[in-house]
């Protein structure tokens, strides 16, 4: 994965989205929605129940978009994480619409990178750049490499709580 030093150095002023901020303003809230994370793939906070239908139906190629930007990844790179093959990539933007397996690997990336959001208190630079390093808890792997399948997602969220409750890993 490329490091995009030229936003990683980018002042923070810069380097917030308007996403990110209603995301983190979701998550302080005294009863926080179980499904904020859908803020940073430009969605309101959904129900569970319409949450799925929309995750059924496809989501808009749009939502890839707000994801790229938030994540600070670029397209062909998130495409590889949730295994949308470039050609694939094209149809879907061409079509404007996703489909209902991609976006629930799109769904599970941003969940996954909000609650490493919310492990750095808000800073979506740390949490990018944690998602990106290799950790040893993960057998030397990079978090955001493990988010292609449900089963490294858990691993990956696992470790988050792990890290937010001070347990060594």
């Amino acid at each position: 994965m490329t490091e995009h030093a030229d936003v990683l150095d980018a002042p923070p002023a810069v380097r917030v989205l308007a996403d990110v901020e209603r995301f983190w303003r979701l998550t302080r809230e005294s009863d926080p929605s179980p499904n904020r994370y859908v803020a940073l793939l430009g969605m309101k906070a959904l129900g569970t129940d319409a949450l799925l239908k929309k995750v059924q139906d496809g989501f808009s190629f749009n939502v890839f978009v707000h994801l790229t930007k938030n994540i600070f990844l670029p397209p062909h790179e998130l495409a590889y994480v949730v295994q949308i093959p470039p050609r694939t990539l094209d149809r879907r933007r061409e079509r404007g619409r996703l489909e209902p397996a991609e976006s629930d690997r799109i769904l599970r990336v941003s969940r996954v990178f909000a609650a490493a959001i919310e492990l750095f208190e808000g800073d979506v630079i740390a949490a990018r750049r944690w998602l990106l390093q290799k950790q040893k808890a993960l057998g030397e792997k990079k978090p955001l490499d493990l988010l292609g399948t449900e089963l490294g997602a858990r691993e990956v969220e696992a470790l988050i709580g792990r890290l937010e409750h001070g347990v060594f890993s």
